[in-house]
């Protein structure tokens, strides 16, 4: 337990002192205005940091997955098998004289 006994009131009038200050007033207030109330305040900056890293992981995963998709369709049109393969598969096409049955598994 702590007892503090304030004689004069020497301490109190040396922080009051500053209180009165216009300046000290003003840089107080600024710094609480830009820290806490204004739209580009501390926590609105870390949200914004947070959601440019995620933006960043998607653009490098799209990245990666344009060059793949880039790779594979220079692989279909160079081998016409390939691609016959690609649009029986993934378009069900067939020729004019193919019936076409499509079995859907449960």
């Amino acid at each position: 337990m702590h007892i503090f006994v304030f004689t004069n009131g020497n301490i109190m009038k040396k922080y009051l002192k500053y209180t009165k200050n216009f300046y000290f007033l003003f840089t107080l207030f600024f710094i609480v205005w830009m820290v806490f109330i204004d739209s580009n305040d501390i926590l609105t900056q870390f949200k914004l940091s947070s959601k440019v890293k995620e933006l960043e992981k998607q653009k490098e995963f799209y990245q990666e997955r344009k060059e793949k998709i880039l790779a594979d369709r220079a692989e279909l049109m160079s081998n016409y098998e390939l691609l016959e393969k690609f649009a029986r598969e993934r378009y069900l096409m067939k020729r004019e004289s193919e019936d076409l049955y499509v079995v859907v598994e449960e």
